[in-house]
């Protein structure tokens, strides 16, 4: 498995494949433990060694369960990332109901949103504590897109203030869009930032600045949401098929159709056209997929392995599909 150093934190290097453990969380439908840590071994076994969680996933069951699932293995060999701004807080009243934000989990925390100096801190002391870890290898804020100005002023000063006293290896911010983690990149002392879903063959928004900007400072970029929740994850697109968690619009999905018949002309499917796509950038890093079963793994991988030939980008530009390469 191919590795990247991150340019300004060249110590921490991430596999090209990194494992996305919000399935662990139990996002949409319930996660056996046994099939989730059976997910792990195969990931492990394929030289995966990047494993991203967050508080937010399942409640902190994610955090736990990827946790129990790596503690026998050497510390050093792999690097774990999850999340800040989401404290999870005890709610006796709703334990009997289902969690509201799409993991199959009971209702027994409540997120409060906090990105001070002491939510930093006691969020991090909460994740050490279920994935029973001594550091985090990265920590990202995590989707603060209605709180910059706490995010920049409190929460990533005390973050860069850990990493330089060796207790966090990287810091950086998660989000769904790329506007601001442009301006995370240029304004801030981030070494990387996670991209979920603005950078993919459906919507390449994060060329035009996020990518540029990575470049110019010396950031590393993490891809997620590949395939922009399911539309690009099988060979066509079926009807009902998710985008940015939620039904995709018949545009969309024609879309999607189109390159995945552009994609068949040149022997590939588009969830391989999709894995490829990413990492032809050079600010990308790594690519973290979603992962809950050991035959996801196992598809993944195949996937990230096939050759996509050249000829394919510059013919989906031609039919005004992607942007130009």
């Amino acid at each position: 498995m191919l590795v990247a150093d991150l340019p300004r934190r060249p110590g921490v290097r991430l596999t090209a494949l990194g494992f996305g453990a919000a399935q662990g969380g139990n996002l949409y439908h319930a996660t056996s433990d046994e099939m989730f840590a059976a997910a792990v071994d195969a990931a492990w076994d394929a030289g995966i060694r990047y494993f991203d969680t967050a508080p937010h996933y399942g409640l902190g069951l994610s955090e736990l369960r990827l946790g129990a699932a790596l503690r026998d293995r050497p510390r050093r060999s792999y690097l774990v990332s999850t999340k800040v701004g989401r404290l999870l807080e005890p709610s006796p009243g709703t334990a009997r109901r289902r969690d509201p934000e799409g993991f199959d989990v009971p209702a027994s925390h409540r997120r409060i949103w906090d990105f001070s100096r002491d939510g930093v801190r006691r969020s991090l002391e909460a994740s050490l504590r279920r994935c029973g870890l001594d550091r985090f290898d990265i920590v990202y804020l995590h989707d603060p897109d209605e709180h910059w100005q706490q995010a920049a002023t409190e929460a990533l000063p005390a973050l860069a203030q850990l990493r330089d006293q060796g207790v966090i290896g990287a810091i950086g911010a998660g989000m769904n869009q790329a506007a601001m983690l442009a301006r995370f990149v240029r304004e801030t002392d981030v070494d990387l930032v996670m991209c979920a879903g603005r950078y993919t063959l459906l919507d390449q928004c994060a060329a035009h600045d996020l990518l540029p900007a990575a470049r110019q400072h010396g950031v590393g970029v993490v891809i997620a949401g590949v395939y922009n929740s399911g539309l690009l994850a099988q060979d066509r697109p079926p009807a009902g098929a998710m985008y940015d968690y939620r039904p995709a619009a018949p545009e969309l999905l024609r879309r999607a159709r189109r390159i995945a018949a552009i994609c068949a002309e040149h022997g590939v499917t588009l969830p391989e056209a999709a894995l490829a796509f990413v990492r032809r950038h050079p600010a990308v890093v790594s690519t973290v997929v979603g992962l809950r079963s050991r035959p996801e793994v196992a598809e993944t991988v195949r996937r990230a392995a096939v050759a996509v030939p050249d000829e394919l980008w510059p013919a989906l530009h031609a039919a005004g599909l992607i942007d130009p390469v």
